[in-house]
């Protein structure tokens, strides 16, 4: 049963999670088609050379960044996920372990602003959102820090591959995108990780994943989004009955379809979007509804957000109880108390698993791996309704994570 929140979710998510750029000839092959508008972004941004919009930006007196209806810059992803793979696995000719065969690359839209000689600060987008989510942060962040933002693949400008997703995927992402563009195969290259909603879960996946997490100095939670283990649960692995199981997809393809079309609306998009910007609605504006809509334009988006909503989940999902337990970073808790969807409730078991985890020695105050809360004004997405607040949370955090002296805002 899908309840009413879960509704308004799918329907942001709808607008949002629609983008498809590739940037290789092959792309369209690879994952049915779609995406030319990305690869004339592709064509006018690589790493080594700014997005045109923003060649004369200047983030030291301007506090917005600029918008690009074809993103910024591109990276290349080469990775296991891709459909192919789980073609594969699914027909059991090749094992889940083998990620080396049958690679893909996937083109990923990012950014970067700040003096590359600074420690580096990556934020991580929400679900339906993209890296222009970050438009109040980016250029203030950047008087301090060295910041990256990239759009997770199935969103923004990124690739939307038609594949089955589950938060594996932009956990390695993440760590990829950490070793091979921020890093840049330096292993002692420092660096903070933000996330709002699905991507506040997937900066705490990945900053607590062997590959990077001697790498990752500070972890910032803004509502972060992810399960909780249920104690009295028990696990009951029921066989599938096929019938129902079509059923139940028709009737979800069916909603899913219907609340996509619809949500294309600019006006609806607007509505939804001021639902959980509670305190300040003004701050959702005719870019930020493009930046959600236009990527909606794509032909194939309407699948795969079906499958992004739907088919989430191809083996077991981290709990961010567990998650919690492997984090060796502080973590900061920016959190937009007035949150419709994830409660503050949330934050508050945050804490509670956190020091449980972790103690007074190594999690308590000024300890290696405590946990610091900071109520921000704000609903779902506090970094972008009270981006002062959030703003100055997070360089006070970071900077002393870092010890990193502060520059004035």
């Amino acid at each position: 049963m899908i309840h009413r929140g879960t509704v308004c979710l799918l329907a942001l998510a709808a607008a949002g999670s629609s983008a498809f750029a590739p940037g290789s000839p092959n792309a369209a092959a690879r994952d049915g088609g779609g995406g030319s508008r990305a690869a004339a972004a592709a064509a006018t941004a690589t790493a080594d050379s700014p997005p045109s919009v923003l060649l004369d930006f200047e983030h030291q007196t301007s506090d917005r960044l600029p918008y690009s209806p074809t993103g910024y810059s591109t990276w290349d992803w080469n990775t296991h996920h891709n459909p192919e793979r789980q073609g594969a696995l699914d027909r059991g000719e090749i094992a889940s372990g083998d990620t080396e065969s049958l690679r893909t690359t996937h083109s990923v839209n990012y950014l970067e602003l700040g003096d590359p000689a600074k420690p580096a600060l990556l934020l991580v987008h929400g679900f339906g959102a993209s890296s222009y989510h970050f438009r109040y942060n980016i250029p203030v962040l950047a008087r301090d820090y060295h910041v990256y933002a990239l759009d997770l693949l199935g969103f923004g400008w990124s690739d939307k591959p038609v594949m089955d997703y589950d938060a594996s995927v932009w956990r390695d992402q993440v760590v990829d995108f950490v070793q091979e563009v921020v890093a840049d195969g330096a292993e002692d290259r420092s660096v903070a990780i933000a996330g709002n909603s699905l991507g506040g879960y997937t900066a705490m996946y990945a900053s607590s994943d062997e590959r990077i997490k001697d790498q990752v100095k500070a972890c910032i939670l803004l509502n972060a989004a992810g399960r909780f283990r249920d104690p009295e649960a028990v696990e009951e692995k029921a066989e599938p009955n096929p019938f129902v199981q079509s059923i139940t997809s028709a009737i979800q393809r069916f909603v899913v379809a219907c609340s996509f079309v619809y949500t294309k609306q600019p006006m609806r998009i607007e509505q939804i979007l001021k639902q959980v910007y509670p305190i300040n609605d003004s701050m959702v504006d005719s870019e930020l509804v493009e930046s959600i809509r236009t990527p909606a334009l794509d032909e194939s988006a309407a699948e795969v957000f079906y499958r992004v909503i739907t088919k989430n989940g191809r083996g077991p999902q981290a709990y961010v109880d567990d998650i919690l337990k492997e984090l060796e970073c502080p973590v900061l808790l920016a959190w937009g108390e007035s949150d419709p969807w994830i409660k503050s409730a949330a934050a508050d078991k945050m804490e509670r698993l956190h020091a449980e985890f972790h103690g007074e020695n190594v999690g308590g105050e000024n300890g290696t791996r405590r946990i610091e809360r900071v109520s921000i004004d704000a609903g779902h997405c506090p970094h972008d309704e009270a981006p002062e607040a959030v703003n100055r949370a997070i360089l006070d955090f970071v900077n002393e994570a870092m010890s990193v002296e502060a520059i004035p805002l």
